[in-house]
């Protein structure tokens, strides 16, 4: 018999134990569907909450509807909705001021302890305390507030390695400036007038001068040549050449060009203009004088017609990359 009760007591504490595990199951399994709902979206998560008015005129009238019914359900479709939005507005309003309170609230927060009043200290001495306190802070309220003082940069300390918008912009400023002023000297330069000693070639010489401006083109110069002799005035300036130092000089070019660039050509200096009759006088055939040829103005046909006869089977077409010499200006 007692083993019998025995065996019926451990029975019922086993099936006790299988209850409370299956009910910790159950328990566990409801708390996991619960959390994977708040995790999982809403089915409705991309559907719009608020139809429009087209939206909802088409959920509410459907079939034939007369005109007059239609106008006065989309009237009310729109006052329902313009009431709707007003509401969603007061909503906002109200936690934007609920939020602005809250922060008040902790900013004014006090952290002063409590207890510090109770250890040794009667109330009254904590009352005067505080009124101490209340009277320091209407003081300190009346008080106008001080202002505070900035950092300043130390005058002392070496700073031009470090950016600086003030200074950048000055240093902008003075190279924009510099970049007129030698642009304006540039047009000053250009505009001074020069004398120019030529000579129109047709197998010999017949030398003439030019006045020109140091920022005129070789075409504006070979327009002021031909006026000068009758037998060019029939001649346009495409047909004629300047040669210069053994040079054909190409007629976009300007005398301003040679001049700042400090040019030479094969045999003599092509900046100079002033004419020698004797170009070098050295006895060192390595140097040259400031001293230059007159250039000749020919005919295109004629220099087709005696270009393989010397002077003309020297000249070339002017090169700006190409080094015609190693002579120094003595």
């Amino acid at each position: 018999m007692s083993s019998n009760k025995l065996e019926g007591r451990r029975e019922d504490a086993l099936a006790k134990q299988r209850m409370q595990l299956r009910e910790e199951y159950e328990r566990q399994k409801e708390k996991l569907i619960s959390e994977t709902e708040k995790v999982r979206p809403s089915a409705n998560r991309f559907v719009g909450q608020n139809d429009s008015v087209e939206e909802s005129l088409k959920n509410s009238t459907v079939g034939l509807v007369r005109l007059e019914d239609f106008q006065q359900k989309r009237k009310e479709i729109e006052e329902a909705k313009a009431r709707e939005a007003a509401r969603t507005n007061e909503l906002k309003d109200e936690q934007k001021k609920l939020k602005k309170r809250k922060k008040v609230a902790k900013a004014t927060l006090s952290f002063a302890l409590d207890d510090e009043g109770d250890d040794g200290e009667s109330p009254s001495a904590d009352s005067s305390r505080r009124s101490e306190s209340k009277e320091k802070d209407e003081e300190a309220s009346d008080a106008p507030p001080v202002k505070k003082t900035k950092f300043k940069k130390n005058p002392h300390v070496d700073t031009s390695f470090l950016p600086d918008r003030e200074r950048e912009e000055a240093e902008r400023k003075e190279r924009e400036r510099l970049r007129l002023e030698w642009l304006e000297k540039q047009e000053q330069i250009k505009r001074e007038d020069i004398e120019i000693t030529y000579s129109y070639w047709d197998g010999t010489g017949h030398r003439k001068s030019v006045v020109c401006k140091k920022g005129d083109s070789i075409a504006t110069f070979l327009e002021k040549c031909r006026l000068q002799f009758p037998e060019l005035r029939g001649v346009n300036v495409d047909n004629l050449m300047y040669v210069k130092e053994d040079l054909i000089i190409p007629h976009h070019y300007t005398f301003y060009d040679f001049i700042i660039n400090k040019a030479r050509g094969k045999s003599g200096p092509l900046f100079n203009f002033d004419v020698h009759d004797d170009v070098r006088l050295l006895h060192d055939a390595t140097k040259e004088k400031d001293e230059s040829h007159a250039g000749k103005v020919v005919e295109r046909s004629w220099y087709q017609r005696n270009k393989h006869i010397f002077p003309a089977s020297r000249w070339e077409i002017f090169d700006p990359e190409k080094n015609y010499g190693k002579y120094t200006i003595a």
